[in-house]
């Protein structure tokens, strides 16, 4: 199929919601996130790339979310309702969100930002725009409404652990329930619909500025999640909804044991009779959110890892994922769809005639390039103009990080490539190779353009709570010096 590449030379920043700055907690769509995006014009930089947008469950990780449409309502600016007459100033700015603008206080959101949203829901009246956004999005949000009412009705347990039948999802049972929790599903419908209000209009911003949105969709949904609660049928179950298998990766040089990551496994063959639909539904709902799409673990579409429900990574084996047949009704559906692939990791020959023949722009991360640890092939010189170049992702160590833990070889053959003498001028060397190759994006997230360390990771794969997700910048970082730097290194090597 012909490559869908982006269409111009440019260059981007990765920094997800959360780490925006702000004074409540985590990083929201308001006014601070317009400023995010008045920086990011300011340095030349035409993509914003963020992490998925879902609400959040255990581990805090956006890649297990309650549901793949939904929106976080962690993100809904507090000040924007306050000027919309739905909460007064003082009942938010008395709360304790946290002492460390660096890092984000999951414990402290859980604690207060609901109390916050339950004050404008008890003060807003019925609009139109509600009622149409209801209406629009009735095909998921009656699901997660329902379903998030119930958990919080149930001590926020998971709905595997709910009786059975509301396990199951029985009609009778969920009838009753919609009339008890009535007033709680419309509360989680009102919530929707602050965060994509907000979000569409912080977009409509973006996009004004000359900045386009790099959007993230997790290969799986969650277990605990109203997708996979609400329809079992998506996925491969036996009885009384016990998976079969669940999701993860083999073991490789940086994790000896694999990944576990528990997410229940779908059942392609039941999708493609209704011709992938509701794969079909999540990207168009992705587009209507995001100007690029990127697809996270695409190579599971060619062939998946499945481990035995119960088991370790250690014991699972590839099975065959639904390949072309899936990307071909992609295109269909989105022909104009611009998309980018997460395909990191070993590549069989079969894998590599996939990516191919799927025409959709991969990903080169330079760490790779020196690291013996990764096997691919990701040396700068090969990069096609097609590709996307990243100096990490969220899940690698900062550049400066990396050269500071990595093995010593490593470090010595990136500081030979790049002609510098010391590993703390890599984040700036990395940077340059980044934009100075012949691929047409180039992203970089923001801790390396502030030269961090490991301090400033976003996340360790394989692991659950520590600074997982919670770095965030602070206004300071974004000075007009660096955006003047930003732009003068971007113009250089014409993006």
């Amino acid at each position: 199929m012909e490559r869908q590449d982006i269409p111009r030379r440019a260059a981007g920043v990765l920094l997800p919601v959360s780490s925006l700055p702000s004074p409540y907690g985590i990083g929201t769509l308001g006014d601070n996130a317009r400023r995010w995006v008045d920086f990011l014009a300011a340095a030349g930089q035409r993509y914003w790339q963020v992490l998925p947008l879902g609400p959040t469950s255990f581990g805090d990780s956006p890649y297990q979310s309650f549901s793949a449409f939904a929106g976080n309502p962690y993100f809904i600016d507090l000040d924007a309702l306050c000027a919309q007459g739905l909460v007064r100033r003082e009942e938010y700015e008395a709360l304790d969100w946290g002492g460390d603008a660096r890092s984000v206080s999951y414990e402290l959101l859980y604690r207060n930002r609901e109390r916050v949203l339950r004050k404008a829901f008890a003060r807003f009246k019925d609009a139109p725009e509600l009622a149409a956004f209801n209406k629009d999005n009735d095909f998921w949000l009656d699901n997660y409404a329902l379903f998030m009412a119930i958990k919080q009705s149930e001590g926020g347990r998971s709905w595997v652990e709910w009786r059975d039948g509301l396990k199951m999802a029985d009609s009778a049972e969920l009838s009753a329930l919609r009339e008890s929790l009535e007033k709680d599903i419309r509360y989680h419908r009102f919530v929707q619909y602050l965060f994509f209000s907000q979000w569409r209009s912080l977009r409509a911003y973006a996009n004004k500025k000359g900045v386009e949105i790099i959007g993230d969709i997790p290969i799986y949904v969650a277990m605990d999640s109203a997708d996979v609660w609400a329809d079992k049928k998506l996925c491969q179950f036996g009885p009384n909804a016990a998976p079969l298998e669940v999701a993860g990766c083999p073991p490789d040089s940086f994790t000896a044991e694999g990944q576990l990551w528990g997410n229940p496994l779908y059942d392609w063959d039941a999708m493609a009779k209704n011709g992938y639909a509701w794969w079909l539904k999540r990207m168009h709902a992705s587009f209507e959110l995001y100007d690029v799409l990127r697809i996270d673990h695409f190579r599971g579409l060619e062939s998946y890892y499945a481990i035995p429900f119960g088991s370790t990574a250690v014991k699972g084996r590839w099975r065959n994922g639904p390949d072309m047949a899936f990307v071909g009704a992609v295109k269909q559906s989105l022909p104009y769809a611009r998309v980018i692939v997460e395909d990191l990791g070993f590549h069989t020959p079969a894998l590599r005639e996939f990516l191919r023949e799927s025409g959709y722009p991969g990903m080169k991360v330079l760490q790779f390039a020196f690291d013996s640890r990764e096997p691919g092939d990701y040396s700068p010189f090969s990069y096609d103009h097609g590709d996307v170049v990243f100096t990490g992702t969220h899940d690698n160590d900062t550049v400066l990080g990396w050269a500071q833990n990595a093995p010593k070889d490593a470090v010595a053959n990136a500081m030979a490539y790049t002609g510098v003498d010391s590993a703390e001028a890599l984040p700036r060397a990395m940077i340059r190779l980044a934009l100075q190759n012949q691929a047409k994006l180039s992203v970089v997230p923001l801790q390396d353009w502030l030269g961090l360390g490991s301090e400033a990771r976003v996340n360790i794969p394989s692991t659950v709570g520590g600074r997982n997700w919670r770095w965030r910048a602070v206004q300071g970082d974004l000075t007009p010096e660096l955006a003047g730097e930003m732009r003068q290194l971007t113009e250089l090597y014409g993006r």
